[in-house]
């Protein structure tokens, strides 16, 4: 980041706290360490800590840009990767030694390897309950005006799959000519508005394409904050083939149960049980 004053950045820093984005499914610190080792293609035995840790390092500080809530578990993991970076950087013992010292990455590869296996679980649980309802579930045209809300396909993107994306997008814009135009910083809730009318005049939009019209940091950190809150409030479904593919935005009817926009106070207040 350029060390240049940026006029806007106040203005731009009030903004996202007068509208904080809080995913409900946020993943953890391990789940961020087991995309970046596959999206490296590295062995999980042989972990290139320098390079993971660089990288995890990175997304925090994007994560802590957009204001995103980071739970105090990702800085914790921030320094257990700096400590196994700074042991491996120590003399290795001499092969000779009776007792030689365990690999420090040792304890973190068994970690990561159980919780792979806990969320390898978990889906193959969620495929399973997929197709049940799919079977079972599933109105047929002739109880579907009953039945209510067509059904649709769950979110098949994971989030840092989103920032990972969002990070190319910024590469992709510090390429482009800066050119410095005083205008209002544009508030989130306008952003959606806007985003919605896009995804109105097509069936479906890339993930890049929501960036095409606007160039500044501050436009594109708002414009990926419009999408999360899309997604919490259920206006979007946001796809993903396969890992590191091309995601795509659909807009959908929203559910009846969906979550009410942030600052709507009718959501803060406590709903009594009949």
């Amino acid at each position: 980041m350029s060390g240049t004053p940026n006029p806007q950045a106040p203005e731009f820093e009030s903004v996202l706290r007068r509208y904080p984005v809080r995913l409900e499914n946020f993943e953890g610190p391990l789940d961020l360490l087991l995309h970046l080792i596959k999206k490296h293609e590295v062995n999980i035995y042989d972990i290139p800590i320098a390079l993971i840790t660089r990288q995890y390092l990175d997304y925090l500080e994007l994560m802590r840009e957009m204001d995103l809530e980071i739970a105090g578990e990702f800085l914790v993991m921030a320094a257990t990767l700096i400590h196994v970076k700074s042991r491996l950087l120590l003399p290795r013992p001499s092969p000779e030694q009776e007792d030689p010292e365990e690999d420090p990455r040792e304890v973190l590869v068994q970690r990561l390897l159980e919780h792979q296996r806990y969320k390898a679980a978990a889906e193959l649980l969620h495929e399973r309950e997929t197709v049940r309802s799919a079977q079972w579930m599933r109105p047929d045209d002739r109880v579907a005006p009953i039945a209510g809300e067509e059904y649709e396909p769950e979110l098949e993107v994971d989030l840092f799959s989103l920032i990972t994306a969002f990070k190319a997008v910024l590469e992709r814009a510090k390429a482009r000519p800066e050119v410095v135009v005083p205008t209002e910083q544009i508030s989130i809730e306008t952003r959606i508005d806007q985003l919605l009318v896009r995804l109105s005049e097509h069936e479906a939009c890339g993930f890049e394409d929501l960036f095409d019209d606007v160039a500044s940091r501050p436009d594109l950190i708002v414009t990926f904050l419009a999408l999360l809150e899309m997604i919490r409030l259920k206006l979007v479904r946001v796809v993903q083939a396969g890992a590191f593919n091309a995601i795509r935005i659909y807009k959908r009817a929203r559910p009846s149960d969906a979550p009410r926009p942030i600052g709507d106070h009718a959501s803060d207040a406590t709903t009594t049980p009949a």
